[in-house]
Parts: C-alpha cells; sequence; structure tokens
C-alpha cells in the first residue's frame, strides 16, 4: 500500500493523516469543510513541531512529513487512486453509511475501507458496500501520533487476508495492532465508557465533586487522567453517541447514559472542543490562569 486517503480531517483524522505520512505513505486528507482542512493542517504542523522541539524528529522529516499531505475537498478525487481508505468523520450511522456507499462507487476495486468508528458496527457498515470482506474497523486512540494501540475490529464477512494486511500496516506504523470482534463498543469503550459514566453518576449523585472524583482515581489507581477530564478530552457528545450505542446493542441498563452526560450534551458543554465540560477551557479561565502565575 502507498497511497492513502483519510476522510475527516477534525482531531482523529489529522492524527491518522499525520501517522500514516510521517511513515512514508501519501496521504489525501478529505472534508467537505475548507476552514477544516486548514485547521487540520495547522494542527498537523503544530505536532511536528513539537515532536522537532523534543528530538523526536528533525526538520526535513518534518517538512518531508507535510510533503506527504494533499488537502482536498473533493471525496472522489481524494480515494479514487487509494489502496486504503480511513473513514474518521463524525460517529453518526448514518453519516458512515452515506459515506461508505459512495466509497463503493468511487474507489477502485481493491481498495480497503476501514472506519475509525469508536463503536458502531463494522458489519453494518460493510453492508453498505459490495466488498464486506475488504471493510474493516480501525480504532486508533487519540492522540493518534502518540498512542501505540490500533484496535483492529472484523466485522461478520471480513476476510482473513483483510485482517492480516492491515495488521501488518498497522506494524509499518510503529503501532501495537490488537484484533477484536465486532460488538458494540469493542473492547475499548465497552470496558472505558462504562466506567466514565459511572463516574458521571457519581458526580450526579453528589457522592464527590468533579476535582474530588478525579483525584480520588489519578492517586488511588494510578491513571494518568481522572476519568472526568478524560470525558473532556473525548468529548461528551463523543462518550454520549458510545454509550447509546451499546445500550442500544445490548438492551442493558448498566450502559444507559447518565442524565447529567445527557444534559450537558444538550446544553453544549461538549468538553475541550466547546471550551467547557466538567472543567473550563474558556480562553478568560486561561487567562486567570496566567494571571495567577505573576500574583
Amino acid at each position: 500500500m502507498k497511497n492513502i486517503a483519510v476522510i475527516g480531517a477534525g482531531t482523529m483524522g489529522n492524527g491518522i493523516a499525520h501517522t500514516f505520512a510521517q511513515n512514508g505513505f501519501k496521504v489525501n486528507l478529505i472534508d467537505i469543510s475548507e476552514d477544516s482542512l486548514k485547521t487540520g493542517i495547522q494542527t498537523i504542523t503544530k505536532n511536528l513541531d513539537r515532536q522537532v522541539s523534543k528530538e523526536l524528529i528533525d526538520e526535513a522529516k518534518k517538512n518531508e512529513t507535510l510533503l506527504n499531505i494533499v488537502p482536498l475537498t473533493q471525496l472522489e478525487e481524494g480515494v479514487k487512486d487509494a489502496d486504503l481508505v480511513v473513514e474518521a468523520a463524525s460517529e453518526n450511522l448514518n453519516v458512515k453509511l452515506d459515506i461508505f456507499k459512495k466509497l463503493e462507487e468511487f474507489c477502485k476495486p481493491s481498495t480497503i475501507l476501514a472506519s475509525n468508528t469508536s463503536s458502531i458496527s463494522i458489519t453494518q457498515i460493510a453492508a453498505a458496500t459490495k466488498r464486506p470482506s475488504q471493510v474493516i474497523g480501525m480504532h486508533f486512540m487519540n492522540p493518534v501520533p502518540v498512542m501505540k494501540l490500533v484496535e483492529i475490529i472484523s466485522g461478520y464477512s471480513t476476510s482473513k487476508e483483510t485482517l492480516s494486511t492491515i495488521i501488518k500496516l498497522s506494524e509499518q506504523l510503529g503501532k501495537n495492532p490488537v484484533a477484536v470482534n465486532d460488538y458494540p463498543g469493542f473492547v475499548a469503550n465497552r470496558i472505558l465508557m462504562p466506567m466514565l459514566n459511572e463516574a458521571i453518576e457519581t458526580l450526579y449523585n453528589d457522592v464527590a465533586g468533579v476535582a474530588e472524583i478525579d483525584t480520588v482515581m489519578k492517586l488511588g489507581m494510578a491513571h494518568p487522567m481522572g476519568p472526568l477530564q478524560l470525558a473532556d478530552f473525548i468529548g461528551l457528545d463523543v462518550c454520549l453517541s458510545i454509550l447509546e450505542v451499546m445500550y442500544d446493542g445490548f438492551k442493558n441498563p448498566k450502559y444507559a447514559p447518565c442524565p447529567l452526560l445527557v444534559n450537558m450534551v444538550r446544553a453544549g458543554k461538549l468538553g475541550i472542543k466547546s471550551g467547557e465540560g466538567f472543567y473550563d477551557y474558556s480562553e478568560s479561565r486561561k487567562a486567570e490562569k496566567v494571571s495567577a502565575q505573576f500574583t
């Protein structure tokens, strides 16, 4: 595989593009929004600069990586020559089904189609195509250039050849691929999301405050980040979407989203991406922190 197409220039999409490009692949980064593409490239550049400052790569490698990425707004143009397409659009089934129907039409017959979905059925996504044996899940972890795990999800019809190809490709990226089967939430989120939801329930029930809950888990369980801070980092809307997929899939009340989470998403309090979630990430709050350093 030489030519990779990544659909979606958001947090996951630009991270996936960055990772492939840094490892020598030619990457078309596709998004319908030119502003999103511009922001995505800026994020990749900033993250490469951070790698240079830490002496993980040199300036030549940074420039080479950026040259390997071509931003595009037209899906057909971006995927027509791709050996692999990685879809990293929003965690919405209808959006993904629409994309995969178009990929079936626009991609060459040999192209493998992957989704970075964190919970939606690969089998259901594959059914939107005429090549279900070539459809697979590649669930990267955030931040993609740093995190080693890639959850590789086989749908009902995914071939052993496709699975083997994607495992080897993930290893070429310096990742540790783990093969799992296609059930709601797979492994990572089936375990993680109930924990985050329980932390939100603990806050909702007024057992303890935000900082106290996160401190207990960081100091008592050696978690690098508290569950409420992690939920903000992931995006509360994403957490809600994953929990809803698992609740619908398993019909088990233990996966029912906490009412507090539902209300926060309705209010637009989505975490870091919106400037406020369980913590305040607004510019005014940043200014307060800077001011406090000098008083």
